[in-house]
């Protein structure tokens, strides 16, 4: 299981136009689910973005990092992005034979976004399989890049 995360101040994600949905400050949260993931996968990942600390503990005071999303009861929007499994090493064209396939990949998405609203958080989802515009207004900027292997 592969999900960038970003810090954001907000974000959105509009489906033909239409926004799904939309978060203030928090965690934009892209996940890319692997042919080999499991309920171990999406445990580690939900306990990892929650509990990370990404946000400073004094706003005057944005370099020190000391809190979590959950302790600052900030907002998720997460974002299914079955490209972070593309594999770009041989020709010209990404090669997704490492993405889940799309039925299982939602099955594990679904309860992914589970997980995360089981805090009480505000949690918002774009569109499984659609063609989304998503919106950043990242804070820092911070981004990096979470991955858990399936064992």
């Amino acid at each position: 299981m592969r999900v960038i995360v970003q810090r954001v101040k907000s974000s959105q994600v509009t489906v033909n136009g239409n926004i799904v949905g939309k978060i203030g400050r928090g965690l934009n949260l892209l996940v890319g689910i692997a042919n080999t993931d499991t309920e171990a996968e999406l445990d580690w990942m939900a306990r990892k973005c929650l509990e990370l600390r990404l946000f400073p503990a004094d706003e005057n005071n944005g370099s020190r990092w000391e809190k979590s999303v959950q302790e600052i009861g900030g907002e998720l929007l997460v974002i299914s992005q079955f490209t972070l499994y593309g594999d770009c090493r041989k020709g010209r064209r990404p090669s997704f034979d490492n993405s889940a396939a799309p039925e299982a990949a939602k099955n594990l998405y679904d309860r992914f976004v589970d997980r995360l609203r089981q805090t009480g958080l505000k949690v918002q989802t774009g569109e499984f399989g659609a063609m989304m515009q998503v919106s950043i207004e990242n804070d820092g900027p911070v981004t990096l890049l979470l991955e858990r292997d399936a064992f």
